[in-house]
């Protein structure tokens, strides 16, 4: 059974946008980008609501002509890996390897984390917030960024309560933290 992976860069304070939906502060520099990408090598399948899905598959059509080697490396990794897109309002995609659900079913999402080879990521606060709350992530990745934002989209939702075993810890030298939680019990 492949592990079902919620990972995102976040800032200090809990949000991975501010209030006004920019993220720029959390682009990776080039020893973040790196390590991400190493953390993306298991990943056979993404999981997206629409508005990340949307924001992701730049990585389809980008030209990667004079692109540093880890954006070139992302691209590729993003491009083997199988997209599933959740939206009620997507009508076709813009990506290889990619389709669309009209709806979260955490019965199908569990299946597919059973039949599958590789592991698998989900994308986007809302989408991870239905699959913690169904039980279905097995682990817990925060990129932590050294700014605090004030306010905007949450990368936890309000109300969760869960006991996370710290597997991993590694600080990197622009002030990023990458921390990984096991989400402790039987998964589906």
């Amino acid at each position: 059974m492949a592990r079902l992976i919620y990972s995102s860069i976040t800032s200090l304070d809990g949000y991975i946008e501010d209030e006004s939906g920019s993220f720029a502060w959390s682009a990776p520099d080039e020893e973040v980008h790196a390590f991400v990408n190493d953390t993306q090598r298991t990943i056979g399948t993404h999981l997206y609501g629409r508005r990340l899905y949307e924001t992701m598959r730049v990585w389809e059509t980008m030209s990667l002509e004079g692109e540093p080697p880890v954006m070139v490396d992302y691209a590729a990794l993003w491009r083997a890996a199988e997209k599933v897109v959740y939206s009620s309002t997507l009508t076709s995609v813009y990506s290889a390897r990619t389709r669309i659900e009209p709806r979260f079913d955490t019965d199908a999402v569990a299946e597919l984390k059973q039949e599958a080879s590789a592991d698998l990521v989900i994308g986007g606060p809302a989408l991870a917030a239905q699959a913690l709350a169904a039980g279905l992530v097995d682990e817990v990745q925060q990129f932590v960024s050294p700014v605090i934002v004030g306010g905007g989209k949450r990368f936890l939702p309000d109300g969760l309560r869960l006991a996370l075993e710290l597997k991993e810890q590694r600080p990197f030298a622009n002030g990023v933290v990458f921390l990984r939680y096991r989400v402790p019990g039987p998964r589906g």
